[in-house]
């Protein structure tokens, strides 16, 4: 029988009086692209460090393939790692910090990472100390996609990312995947996680509060809808898809799930005067979702 990527077992980590991590019990089958959804505190990063053995659980245990994490020297030969902040040597350059990284995992993919280094836009004979938050991060993602590890995990992957690399950055996660390798990619933000993930977990104060299929996490979309009307206000409490309707003199304001053609008609009905759509920020939908269950 395969083993799964990464199990956890009740892993849990306290720092002092926070419990930053409460009896997590995950599986990520080998082959999967795995989405760690929360806001910003849920204790993303703090899985992430017992998964590398960058720091120890207080309880539960946690396997990388057959490997306990705590053998840190065993389970890494098959991991690749992109931390949220990277930081390089500063007087190496981009060549000779990829060929650095290169040495000390479990071998590389030379012509594919040529390949990514132009998909990437990234000058590798400049020293770290003059790249941006942005080239650091394409030369820790450059690094750890043409490593030959079959796990690879992503914190935060793209917050210094420009729109045209993520996509190039989903690409390469589409290309790992289709190499039979796992994807492990924590971030707080939805439509990464939706974009290129089979499966998500959503971690909301240390606490695991759902395992969802990514057509799944659909539902939790709601985009908040404000209208000014001159004319009669119509009954949108009827409407599919529309939700916690409030009318404060000629202002209205409701939640939408869903396709937006049903509201928009009946809204036609009125005499819009300004209408504003809103995308919530993901603490939001996770306080109206699960709330109650998160807190």
């Amino acid at each position: 029988m395969d083993h799964p990527a990464i199990r956890t077992e009740s892993l849990t980590k306290r720092y002092g009086p926070l419990l930053a991590l409460d009896s997590l019990d995950l599986t990520v089958p080998a082959g999967e692209v795995f989405g760690f959804l929360g806001p910003n505190g849920a204790g993303k990063s703090t899985t992430i460090r017992l998964l590398l053995g960058l720091a120890r659980p207080t309880a539960g245990r946690a396997f990388l393939f057959d490997t306990d994490a705590a053998d840190v020297v065993a389970a890494h030969r098959r991991t690749a790692y992109v931390p949220a902040d990277v930081a390089l040597w500063p007087q190496l350059t981009g060549a000779e910090i990829l060929e650095l990284l290169g040495a000390t995992g479990p071998g590389v993919d030379r012509g594919y990472r040529a390949e990514l280094v132009e998909r990437f836009a990234l000058d590798p004979s400049k020293p770290a100390r003059t790249y941006s938050t942005g080239n650091r991060q394409k030369v820790a993602l450059v690094a750890a996609f043409a490593t030959r590890a079959p796990l690879l995990v992503l914190d935060e992957p793209t917050s210094g990312l420009d729109p045209l690399m993520e996509r190039e950055f989903r690409r390469a996660v589409a290309e790992a995947r289709a190499e039979g390798r796992t994807v492990f990619l924590s971030s707080h933000q939805l439509a990464e996680v939706e974009a290129v993930c089979d499966r998500v977990a959503i971690l909301r104060a240390g606490r695991l509060v759902d395992v969802a299929t990514v057509p799944d996490l659909r539902r939790l979309h709601r985009t908040e809808v404000l209208a000014r009307i001159t004319g009669p206000l119509p009954d949108l409490d009827a409407v599919e898809g529309v939700d916690s309707v409030e009318v404060d003199g000629d202002a209205v304001r409701f939640t939408l799930t869903g396709p937006p053609g049903p509201a928009l008609r009946a809204l036609a009905t009125a005499e819009v005067v300004t209408l504003a759509v809103r995308e919530p920020t993901l603490e939001q939908i996770f306080l109206d979702y699960y709330g109650a269950e998160g807190r």
